[in-house]
């Protein structure tokens, strides 16, 4: 009886090691699995914090900031190139007072528009051609519209005092920006701080003629 019940559990045992090598077998021979390809991911590093306190990177010494905005003519080259200060260009040149304004130097010029020429021309009832023939004329207006070795801007302009000229002679300019001349008649500026390398003009509606 023994013999009988122990016959069944041998053939038992001698199955299970077979059993345990064919699972092996099995999952040996399984494929493995493709390992997807990793996806790279850039990573973006925050910017540096900036510490209010600390010092300001210096500028570069050699750069101007005031590049853009400076002139590149002088007063003579800046009024050739407008227009409407041709006749007043013309009278410096019969006067040879276009080099003067030309060199070093600071000046401020208070300079006649065509307009304004015209209308003195009409007032003293001569051509143009005559005018800039009479040099001494010429000299003795033209140094009234300079004051010398002195940039005055419109911001500078000493309102209601004697502002004296190359001419020897002085006028006054009021808050409104109205000139009144030593000889009576008066102008208006009517585009001031025209910024040239040695000075600035002040371009004006009428000829100043001293007394």
């Amino acid at each position: 009886m023994l013999k009988k019940n122990l016959l069944p559990l041998a053939l038992a045992m001698a199955v299970l090691p077979l059993a345990a090598c064919s699972n092996n077998e099995t999952v040996q021979d399984e494929p493995v699995a493709d390992v997807a390809e990793t996806e790279v991911v850039e990573v973006i590093e925050p910017a540096p914090e900036v510490d209010p306190m600390a010092d300001p990177v210096e500028a570069d010494p050699m750069a101007d900031p005031m590049a853009d905005s400076m002139a590149t003519q002088n007063i003579t080259e800046v009024a050739a190139g407008n227009p409407d200060l041709s006749t007043l260009v013309a009278a410096l040149q019969a006067a040879g007072l276009d080099q003067t304004l030309a060199s070093d130097g600071q000046f401020t010029v208070f300079a006649p528009t065509n307009d304004a020429f015209a209308a003195l021309l009409e007032t003293l009832g001569v051509t143009q051609d005559e005018l800039l023939a009479d040099t001494d004329l010429l000299t003795t207006v033209l140094t009234y519209h300079v004051v010398p070795d002195a940039t005055v801007m419109a911001t500078d302009i000493p309102y209601g005092s004697d502002i004296e000229t190359v001419n020897g002679d002085a006028f006054t300019i009021s808050e409104d920006n109205v000139i009144t001349a030593s000889g009576g008649g008066t102008a208006n500026i009517t585009q001031p701080d025209v910024q040239a390398t040695n000075g600035v003009i002040h371009i004006i509606d009428a000829v100043l003629v001293p007394e």
